[in-house]
């Protein structure tokens, strides 16, 4: 029989319980991100080829999704513009680099201007026009720009000739690292809100989870896959936790000015597309940013 302080002590010592709900099925979740991981790992084996593929279908899967959102809501965008010029932004990067995907950004946003006044017709007046473009020109960059930025990491030359592919692991790592810790500490820790208004579960403590862990990781990725110095995995780590965070922040915030949850049902557990890319896609961006400054 166990006395009373031996029973307090146990529960002094238990795990503590969760502050707040996860709002997902969580192994769904993990099964569907382990089936995205798998396809990721075997376009980085297939080659450069196969990753641009991987890409560009979910820029214009991602860019379908946000558009159907859009369209529900009475945002009106020449659809096939937007879709045709995003692909070829993230075509226009393997032979041009960025020099490509900034030309293709250009002739789109020309092209949106002259399809979007017209879209009704030459007799009826275009509504909505400066609002339609403005969230057409945002789309643009958001989606298929920062897409580009992650399919040039596979052909991207690095300092220390690290091969692409290990350059593109470490950056998922440090975001899955990102969302590994926010959730954890979030759940089990989290207190004070980020930004009630934006994202009600999202908080500071959620947050220095992911600051913990994706450093740590970004550290011993680093190291240990791109054989660089330890202060580039602490630059790294706190830049895609920063970016990824702000990524599903800004989602949020175009979410909820839509009024829906998830942009679709495409993916269980997760919701839509652009649910799963929000915060990878700025991610990648810095990554990108970071080798190109500094280096390895």
């Amino acid at each position: 029989m166990t006395s009373p302080k031996s029973e307090r002590l146990t529960d002094e010592l238990r795990f503590p319980k969760p502050r707040n709900s996860a709002g997902r099925d969580v192994p769904v979740a993990i099964g569907v991100g382990l089936g995205l991981g798998a396809l990721v790992i075997i376009a980085l084996i297939v080659g450069p080829l196969a990753w641009y593929i991987l890409l560009a279908a979910a820029g214009g899967l991602a860019q379908w999704e946000v558009g159907e959102r859009l369209r529900e809501s009475d945002w009106q965008l020449p659809r096939p513009v937007m879709i045709v010029g995003g692909q070829a932004m993230i075509w226009s990067s393997w032979p041009w680099g960025t020099h490509g995907a900034g030309t293709a950004l250009l002739s789109t946003f020309l092209v949106l201007l002259v399809t979007r006044l017209f879209l009704h017709g030459t007799v009826e007046g275009a509504r909505n026009w400066l609002r339609d473009v403005g969230v057409g020109v945002f789309q643009l960059l958001w989606i298929p720009f920062l897409m580009s930025l992650a399919a040039m990491l596979i052909r991207m030359d690095t300092p220390g000739g690290v091969a692409a592919p290990w350059v593109i692991i470490t950056f998922m790592l440090c975001v899955v690292a990102n969302d590994v810790g926010g959730y954890i500490a979030g759940v089990f820790f989290g207190k004070h809100p980020m930004a009630p208004v934006v994202s009600p579960k999202k908080s500071w403590e959620g947050f220095a989870g992911s600051i913990i862990l994706g450093v740590a990781v970004g550290v011993a990725s680093v190291i240990f896959l791109l054989d660089g110095p330890w202060w580039f995995g602490v630059a790294l780590g706190v830049t895609l936790c920063v970016a990824a965070t702000m990524g599903d922040i800004v989602e949020s915030q175009f979410k909820r000015d839509l009024g829906i949850k998830d942009m679709s049902t495409l993916l269980p557990g997760h919701g839509g597309l652009m649910d799963r890319l929000d915060g990878m896609l700025p991610a990648a961006g810095m990554t990108w940013a970071l080798i190109s400054l500094l280096g390895l």
